[in-house]
């Protein structure tokens, strides 16, 4: 049975034009180009998830022994093989017109390379479709799993005061930013709250929710919720230091917006399933005031390690996760 959400997502049907903007995104290259050549090491072999144009798998075919790039919309398979054939080492890249979903290499593979991903985990299908993999992997090949990148996401909400007029036309609508830049219609009513880490490497859950609370450092019109997430490319556990993307922001109008003043505790709740529709997020979020006299929830925050996964929190807080205000993460 064909899934209800398969028309809404972007999945694995993002069309070729918004690649070559993806490949104009400077920011974005950088950072995956630095981390499969800190990651991919000589000889080894690679796995591509998704590989559209072909750019992760020729980065990653400058010191790879064999790359594998997995793509499924046909548009996107004739222009990888067409700009690899132009590229050095490009002749190391095998493109395979495949579903990632359900794709296996015909070998075991040193690293992963899988970048499906949507702020807040939405929309593109990376939690299904790394989920998917580890499982059939381990099956057909034991272990250990190979290095993913990226490795790791990390996800936050902040509570914001939210400009909806345009040249006079009100549509609180939803918003996406970009993360290195200040936003002057948006004013920030209280600090940014993680409400999610994962390592891809360790089990995880597909479900991404929070029931919690976030206290107001200013008071304001609290009309919508900026969703952020920052994701660990690459671990340097020798610098103790991460290479990080961050997705752009969006902002979620709120249903019934709140006057708040700081100090003012505000409950927060919404799950969805990493990979559905935007408005599988909007459907289930629900914001309130907390009358004084509760008691504080507990709050529902998704850690996942164990192990030598230790070493990835450690770099992770030594490199600074924690996701802020946009000034402070133009680094």
């Amino acid at each position: 049975m064909q899934n209800k959400f398969d028309s809404l997502e972007l999945g694995q049907f993002i069309p070729l034009h918004y690649h070559h903007n993806m490949l104009n995104d400077a920011v974005r290259m950088k950072g995956f180009k630095a981390a499969i050549d800190w990651v991919v090491k000589p000889g080894a072999k690679v796995l591509e998830l998704g590989g559209g144009t072909g750019v992760q798998s020729f980065f990653a075919a400058q010191k790879a022994q064999k790359v594998y790039c997995v793509e499924r919309n046909p548009e996107l398979v004739s222009a990888a093989r067409n700009f690899l054939a132009k590229n050095t080492h490009g002749d190391k890249v095998e493109v395979i017109q495949a579903d990632a979903l359900h794709y296996l290499p015909p070998e075991p593979v040193d690293v992963v390379i899988c970048e499906m991903l949507h702020t807040g985990l939405l929309r593109e299908k990376q939690l299904p479709v790394i989920d998917s993999f580890k499982k059939r992997y381990l099956e057909k090949f034991g272990g250990p799993l190979p290095v993913f990148v990226p490795e790791a996401s990390i996800q936050a909400i902040q509570p914001i005061q939210q400009n909806f007029h345009f040249e006079d036309f009100y549509a609180p609508t939803i918003l996406f930013q970009d993360p290195c830049s200040i936003q002057q219609s948006s004013q920030s009513l209280g600090d940014a709250e993680v409400f999610q880490i994962l390592s891809y490497a360790d089990p995880f859950s597909q479900a991404c929710h929070w029931d919690g609370e976030i206290i107001m450092t200013g008071s304001g019109h609290l009309n919508a919720l900026r969703f952020i997430s920052k994701h660990i490319l690459a671990i340097n556990l020798t610098l103790g230091s991460t290479i990080d993307w961050h997705t752009q922001y969006i902002i979620f109008p709120l249903a019934t917006p709140l006057s708040v003043a700081a100090g003012d505790r505000i409950a927060i709740r919404f799950s969805y399933q990493g990979g559905a529709p935007l408005n599988a997020l909007s459907d289930s979020l629900k914001v309130c005031h907390v009358s004084d006299s509760e008691d504080r929830p507990d709050e529902v925050l998704d850690i996942v390690y164990a192990g030598s996964v230790q070493d990835l929190a450690d770099a992770v807080q030594s490199a600074g996760h924690g996701v802020v205000y946009p000034e402070v993460l133009k680094k």
